[in-house]
């Protein structure tokens, strides 16, 4: 798999991804009800990788999500599936005072990198270079992001008529890719409720809180991961041949059963494909992974660009 070092410097449009709002003075409470990690501790300089879950703890959508006040958080989500899944958290509203809407309208987003990145922050002090933080000025808001391939990334949401970032532009293609580069999973409709958080190594890159309270699926979750029965994860993948999210992941001795699925794929621009795949552990170090069918295009494997966190 190729390095992206001399590759990603410049800012992308992200034109596949949308926002939920959430206004109200319940807005951090409920939200902290629904979904895997913590909001009701969410600082004004944090973000947060979250999941929203079915009852039987698989991933129904994933979030960046972030205070504008202490009433105001957005959640950056797949644009796929941000009808389906207002819809969805809408139903647990009942007396909660929030309102939740599709503000995907009322903002633009964009994700920097490399020199992009340095030029957009280089006049807020201190700027905190650690993922997950948050830094505001004149309405915008910049989170930083995992890095891929060393390659520094942030999250730049900023009002509609915003002037865009400087800085060259990057294709939705080339930002994709850095994605994958990430480790770092979005749920997107082709693999809704295909995965327990852990599969997609949400608890190693704070995605889950194990210490907070109860959310839709949370039994499942944590048991999972303190029942020691963690089987699957992610890991990195390459591919000569087209493949896409949803993909099954096969190896020849399974005989027909699959091993993994592909969690998220883009064009690598040196060629061919990269993916994330979310897959057996045991599988992982058999190696020989195989794409569609036992006999299928073989992938080529790595290991998450990060540590995972250890089984307890």
């Amino acid at each position: 798999m190729r390095s992206m070092q001399d590759q990603l410097n410049g800012v992308a449009r992200l034109t596949h991804s949308g926002l939920i709002r959430a206004q109200g003075e319940d807005a951090t409470k409920f939200l902290h009800g629904q979904l895997t990690n913590d909001f009701v501790l969410l600082g004004q300089n944090q973000a947060r990788l979250a999941a929203f879950c079915n009852a039987k703890g698989r991933v129904q959508a994933s979030f960046i999500g972030f205070k504008r006040s202490n009433n105001d958080i957005l959640l950056v989500c797949s644009h796929d599936i941000l009808a389906n899944t207002l819809k969805r958290l809408s139903m647990f509203i009942l007396r909660a005072k929030v309102k939740l809407t599709d503000a995907s309208d009322e903002f633009a987003l964009y994700g920097l990198a490399g020199s992009a990145l340095k030029s957009a922050t280089s006049n807020i002090a201190d700027y905190p270079e650690n993922t997950w933080a948050k830094s505001d000025f004149d309405e915008i808001s910049v989170i930083n992001l995992y890095p891929a391939d060393g390659v520094p990334r942030a999250l730049l949401v900023a009002p509609a008529a915003h002037p865009a970032p400087a800085g060259d532009t990057l294709t939705q293609a080339q930002w994709d890719w850095s994605e994958v580069r990430s480790g770092i999973v979005t749920a997107t409709q082709p693999i809704f409720e295909a995965f327990v958080p852990q599969m997609l190594n949400y608890e190693s890159v704070g995605g889950v809180n194990f210490k907070k309270g109860c959310y839709p699926g949370q039994e499942v979750v944590a048991r999972s991961q303190f029942r020691g029965t963690l089987k699957r994860r992610a890991y990195l993948a390459h591919s000569e041949v087209p493949l896409q999210a949803g993909d099954e992941v096969f190896l020849p001795a399974d005989e027909g059963q699959p091993c993994g699925t592909v969690a998220q794929a883009a064009p690598a621009p040196a060629g061919g494909f990269d993916a994330l795949v979310s897959m057996q552990i045991s599988a992982f170090e058999a190696g020989g992974a195989r794409l569609r069918t036992v006999d299928g295009p073989v992938l080529t494997l790595a290991s998450a660009p990060y540590p995972l966190l250890a089984d307890v």
